[in-house]
């Protein structure tokens, strides 16, 4: 849902602050769902994940519409999954006890920090106070929860960012998504560290707070199953599980992405030019075709980050065994500096390669010279 209250200063997302067109919009994703249901005619959809911007700005009733839009198009597995991304600020109370007797059974909250600071410098809509009491109250009503934390913020020492875990720690949370704070360009955070009101990012401040992160919460009984994500047994995000191996998935609203294991699409990131399409029964996307070698170097990206790795079967099998045999020369570097390691078939990235994953696979990738 693309509406948010107010712009995080590290933001680089599609939303808008202004809510006028959200009636037109909601009607719009409903429309597009009936336009693209041929689409995933002969899958079953299994996961439901509103992302935003800020899904939580929706009413009860809208989630209930867009809900009931997704059953009326596609075939919807017996027990879905069914996250919502929030804000603290947005769970009051009375809007936490009224989702939690509807279909929605997971809740991401985007809480990042428990620091004034650290909220003012990213412009965050909530408060500290706030996000200790809505996850306070969300724990008596939801059992699925998952908690956002950035690491990596300018001046933000190693002791508050595990003062940050523990606090998320001590409300039992069974799933957390921690990412590094990125400068994007054209966004306000990269605005201010080039006048110098805020430090740069500290990369190898960023990489010790990894890595405290990963000591902390795999010591809490969590499992380090992607790159960003740690959940203990049962509470792997079953949406972000099936994106890391390459599962479809099927992309609504603006700005929205889609993949289904040969092509990619996007949709406008407009909601004006998204609305007035769909209104004229036009689809506002665009898509590539994937060539072999996209899809392999897309392979290597996803599996790196995971635990599950990179099968070596799997690239024979789908990509040929001149591209196993590319990766396992190009992979041979990292092995010797104990970044990956082979294991039971699937290459793998150490606890020392991790935090640098995704450099490392760009360095496995092929070059698309050609159509293949």
């Amino acid at each position: 849902m693309p509406f948010c209250k107010q712009a995080c200063h590290y933001c680089d997302f599609h939303f808008s602050t202004s809510v006028k067109k959200k009636d037109e919009l909601i009607k719009a994703l409903s429309k597009e769902m009936e336009l693209r249901k041929d689409e995933f005619k002969n899958q079953t959809v299994v996961t439901i994940y509103f992302g935003g911007g800020t899904p939580s700005l929706l009413t009860s009733g809208e989630l209930r519409f867009l809900i009931d839009a997704i059953y009326k198009n596609f075939e919807v597995a017996a027990n879905p999954e069914i996250t919502l991304e929030a804000n603290p600020d947005d769970l009051s109370k009375t809007r936490i006890l009224e989702l939690s007797k509807g279909p929605i059974n997971r809740l991401s909250i985007g809480v990042q920090s428990f620091f004034e600071r650290d909220l003012n410098l990213m412009n965050r809509a909530h408060n500290a106070n706030e996000a200790k009491a809505c996850l306070e109250e969300v724990t008596k009503h939801f059992d699925n929860i998952s908690v956002d934390l950035i690491y990596g913020i300018p001046n933000a020492t190693n002791e508050q960012w595990l003062e940050n875990i523990e606090t998320a720690l001590s409300f039992n949370i069974p799933h957390i998504s921690s990412y590094a704070l990125t400068v994007e360009p054209k966004t306000a955070l990269a605005s201010f560290i080039e006048k110098g009101i805020i430090e740069d990012v500290d990369d190898d401040q960023a990489h010790e707070q990894f890595h405290i992160l990963k000591d902390k919460l795999e010591a809490s009984g969590f499992v380090h199953y992607e790159l960003s994500n740690f959940g203990k047994e049962g509470y792997f995000s079953r949406n972000n599980s099936a994106y890391w191996q390459g599962k479809s998935y099927l992309g609504i609203g603006p700005s929205a992405h889609s993949f289904n294991g040969k092509q990619r699409g996007w949709n406008v990131r407009n909601n004006s030019t998204y609305i007035k399409k769909i209104q004229q029964k036009e689809l506002p996307i665009e898509c590539e075709t994937l060539t072999t070698t996209d899809q392999y170097n897309e392979y290597i990206m996803t599996g790196l980050r995971t635990i599950w790795g990179v099968s070596l079967q799997k690239v024979d099998k789908d990509f040929g065994n001149s591209y196993k045999d590319y990766l396992l020369e190009q992979a041979q570097i990292f092995i010797n500096q104990h970044l990956l390691y082979i294991d039971e078939g699937h290459l793998r990235v150490t606890k020392k390669g991790q935090f640098l994953s995704d450099g490392i696979a760009s360095e496995l990738f092929k070059l698309n010279i050609k159509k293949t």
